[in-house]
């Protein structure tokens, strides 16, 4: 499997699907994208598109999952949290293929 999102950001994303009213059968895409002051940047984003022979989709706490075969070779492995703290609140990811990471976690050098 490529990646795991956990039980709290499953429910944050839940919760920002009912805040934006999102139509049923929205994806959550995770992918890669080229930039960052690492290398390599993560990307979340919410879809409708699924492409069977481009894309790998999962499900996780009732949240449809897909991720693009190309970032899958990046993400393999990876985790996606929800992180809520006084100093800072989002997404994390705990990738275990990322040889570098910059300080606020949101790029990375594989």
């Amino acid at each position: 499997m490529s990646i795991v999102i956990t039980e709290k950001a499953a429910g944050e994303v839940k919760r920002i699907i009912a805040d934006q009213k999102l139509e049923e059968g929205t994806l959550l895409r995770v992918g890669v994208a080229g930039g960052g002051c690492s290398g390599f940047s993560y990307s979340l984003g919410f879809d409708h598109n699924f492409d069977e022979k481009s894309d790998s989709k999962y499900e996780f706490h009732g949240i449809p999952v897909v991720v693009d075969k190309k970032s899958a070779l990046y993400l393999d492995g990876t985790t996606v949290d929800f992180y809520e703290g006084l100093e800072r609140r989002g997404f994390t990811f705990d990738n275990p293929n990322a040889v570098k990471t910059c300080g606020c976690g949101s790029s990375f050098q594989a």
